[in-house]
């Protein structure tokens, strides 16, 4: 999964690409460098970030949504906003990725007769205190029993199964260790929840705590992470360097099969 996004202000590449012109170039990179899925966000969510108005996420999704809708490759919607789901839905978005596990009112009933993939994410609190001092008894146990509780009211809100991802919410009200602990708990997860997992660590400050690297430099150490993530079980991995993730993966994958052939 390729991240777009077109705000000014997100924590690795605010600004870049807020205009229609040059997220769509960048969408073409991508997909030229061999991205999967296209995820679209129009709100900054790094520790801190102030809400968006509904109409100014609008206005700065909705264009790049319509005009990637026949691009031929899957797009998926950053968002926690009932009223942009609904819309993303109707420019044919083919997944919604939620980092409030769409538990604002409406939500479920925005996404309930579409054919979307549905990611419920992890989050403590809110992005702007999610990283005050976050603390967990059992931050593996407690992130499975949200995820379950999220993926039970979906379900009982009428919400195909199959339909549903999990996502930890790396940095989403984590410190270093917990991250990493949830890192190495994907596979529990899935085999727990019975739902594929989605990993988003990129370039984020668990990276950074480990290789000491500023943002611009977590190139190596975010394709390290992507790497333990899918060993770990994630089926979906977001990233901003699309190219050297594939490759990356490319590799890891041919020695994982070459590994279990017999000798």
């Amino acid at each position: 999964m390729g991240i777009l996004n077109v705000t000014p202000d997100s924590f690795s590449d605010g600004g870049r690409f807020a205009s229609l012109d040059f997220s769509l170039s960048h969408a073409e990179q991508m997909i030229r460098d061999g991205v999967d899925i296209i995820d679209v966000g129009g709100e900054s969510t790094r520790p801190g970030a102030p809400s968006v108005p509904l109409e100014e996420e609008l206005r700065r999704v909705l264009p790049v949504l319509y005009a990637l809708r026949e691009c031929g490759t899957p797009i998926s919607v950053d968002t926690y906003k009932p009223e942009v789901m609904r819309e993303a839905v109707l420019a044919g978005v083919d997944m919604i990725n939620d980092i409030n596990a769409f538990r604002a009112p409406g939500a479920i009933d925005a996404v309930r007769d579409t054919d979307c993939a549905l990611c419920i994410m992890h989050m403590l609190d809110k992005p702007a205190t999610m990283q005050d001092k976050p603390a967990y008894a059992d931050v593996v146990g407690e992130v499975i029993a949200f995820l379950r509780e999220r993926i039970d009211a979906l379900t009982a809100g009428g919400i195909d199964r199959r339909r549903l991802w999990i996502d930890p919410g790396f940095g989403f009200g984590k410190t270093t260790e917990h991250n990493y602990a949830l890192l190495k708990a994907g596979r529990r997860m899935v085999l727990e929840l019975g739902v594929p997992l989605l990993a988003g660590l990129s370039r984020k400050s668990m990276i950074g705590a480990v290789t000491g690297k500023p943002v611009e430099q977590r190139l190596a150490g975010s394709l390290g992470g992507a790497l333990a993530a899918v060993a770990h079980g994630a089926g979906i991995v977001r990233v901003h360097d699309v190219a050297e993730t594939v490759d990356a993966l490319k590799v890891w994958h041919a020695a994982n099969g070459q590994l279990s052939e017999p000798n």
